[in-house]
Parts: C-alpha cells; structure tokens; sequence
C-alpha cells in the first residue's frame, strides 16, 4: 500500500476512466484513492515532476496539458489554487473543457468563489458538459485518510452521477443546492473553523497564564460542551506551540477573503470573521503563513514553560 494514502475499503464503485488535475496536499492523495479504488487514472499538474512521482506510486499515468488529462474520461476531477488557476485549468488554453468528451462531468474540488463555480457551470453547459463545484473539508490528514467532507453545488443528476466515485476519499457527501451552494457551505465552513480556533487560543493561552496543566484541562474539557474537532486535533500542539503542519494560514486567509466578498455581495454581517481574519495578517507579518491556522494562539501572551 502507497506511503502516501492510508488504507481503507473501496467497496461498491464500478471502475471509470478519470482525470485528476491539480497534485497539492490535497490532490495528490485523492487521485491516489481513485487509482487504489481501480479507476484508470490520468493526472495533470503544473510541475510535470509532481505528476510523475504520482503516476510512478499509484501506477496511474500523467499528461502534459489538462485537455490532455481529460481526453476520453467520463469525470474530470480538480483541485488547484484559487478563482484564476481554475479557470486557467479548465476554460484556459489547452484546459480540460476543450478535451472533455460531450456529456462528460468534471467536478471541481477547488476552494473557490460561488461566482467562478456558477460562470464555469454556465460554459461547461454552454459546450454539453456538467459541471459540480465540490469543496472538501477534512484537511490534508482527512486527504491522506480518505475521510473528507464533500459539499456539492450543481444539478442533483450530476451529484448523483459523481457521489459513487467521491466515496474513494469522503466520509461524507451531500448535494447542497443550485450552482455555487457548495462553495456557499465551505464558506460558512471556514467562519466556524476561525471562530472556534480564536476562541481556543484565547482560552489555552488564559489557561496557561491562570496556572494551569492545559492537558490536564483540554481532557476534561474535551468530554463536554466545549468539544471540538479543533480541540481533539489541535488543542494539544497549541498548548505546546507546534505549528509546522496542517492547514497553512496562507490558505485560510484566501478562504476568509472569499467570506468577506461573498458577505459585501450578499448583505450578511460577518463582524468576527473580519477581524479574525486581520488577526491571521499578524501572523502572517511575524513569519507564520505556512504555519497552522492553530497558530492564531501565537498573538496571545502566554507563558513560554508550564507554570
């Protein structure tokens, strides 16, 4: 079994031609668990090296443009960078639109604008494909573990279609709506993640200028209304501020950036959400943009040593 995936069953799923494009943190394992699921695998990435090292673990293949990957696939997975970098994959020169076979699915597993998911539904239309904006949550580990969160926006047909194969790394996925709903639910996603996240430093970083043992707390605490996904993953690390892992402050800033243009488009009022989101520009000033979103405890005082 690959170093890069954990094993898990891949029950039930008939074996499909796919592309996956885009081989990040989160990419490179969910293509893995769609070539250990037994799907004939072809992926694309920026840096052809990352392509290769993939194709050579998972015995899969790779192309040099995304219109290539997606020659012949009946779904087109991706997964890249942001609103441009999508579009570039996929409706740019030699993107995937432009080799996807007619009636072909691509599902986009960017997390992106509700605008660009709607506009890339609207030309996957436009030319006889389908189109699904599908954001994860769950991590890189939850990537590696094949246990992501999946929240679709597009036609229910599609979902359908789309949601077996999913399966190879999700736990869970739910159709959430019209075109761009998925990216709506990340987005709400994302406000609570920073939300628990402050609210965790303020109260590591209290409890250890009050005195007192923070593992001893985070156990009691855990069993009760205070229990958390951040809590049981992260409390432990930020008590002992290790941040060289998980999901980068880079990347949450991009996501909260996404929030606060969706809410001044809609009307909704995210007070907390913005400044949380200043909080992550300090970290990122002190060095910390490739630090876990955990490290917001890092603009606290706090005590260097248990007291």
């Amino acid at each position: 079994m690959s170093a890069s995936i954990a094993p898990r069953s891949y029950e039930n799923i008939s074996p499909l031609k796919v592309a996956f494009i885009g081989l990040g943190a989160m990419g490179f394992p969910m293509a893995g668990h769609l070539a250990k699921a037994g799907h004939q695998v072809c992926v694309y990435n920026r840096s052809p090296e990352k392509a290769s090292r993939w194709a050579a673990e998972f015995d899969g293949v790779t192309a040099p443009t995304p219109a290539q990957a997606a020659a012949g696939a009946d779904v087109v997975f991706c997964c890249v960078g942001n609103d441009n970098d999508l579009r570039s994959v996929l409706t740019g020169k030699d993107g995937a639109f432009s080799g996807m076979k007619p009636g072909a699915l691509c599902v986009d597993h960017t997390t992106a604008s509700a605008d660009v998911a709607r506009e890339l539904y609207d030309a996957a239309r436009n030319v006889g494909l389908h189109f699904l904006d599908a954001p994860v949550s769950g991590g890189q580990n939850g990537a590696v573990q094949g246990i992501l969160t999946v929240m679709c926006g597009g036609d229910v047909t599609d979902f359908a279609r789309a949601k077996p194969i999913m399966q190879a790394y999700a736990q869970a996925t739910t159709h959430m709506g019209a075109s761009g709903a998925g990216q709506l639910c990340k987005m709400v996603n994302q406000i609570c993640v920073a939300g628990v996240l402050q609210g965790l430093s303020e109260a590591i970083a209290f409890g250890k200028t009050a005195g007192l043992d923070m593992e001893k707390v985070l156990s009691v605490i855990s069993k009760g209304a205070a229990q958390s996904w951040q809590m049981e993953n992260r409390g432990r690390t930020m008590v002992s501020n290790q941040f060289d892992f998980g999901f980068a402050v880079d990347w949450m800033r991009k996501d909260l950036g996404l929030v606060l243009d969706e809410a001044r488009r809609n009307g909704a009022s995210v007070p907390g959400t913005a400044l949380i989101d200043q909080f992550y520009a300090e970290v990122q000033k002190t060095g910390g943009g490739r630090w876990d979103t955990s490290s917001l405890i890092t603009r606290l005082p706090q005590p260097k040593q248990p007291l």
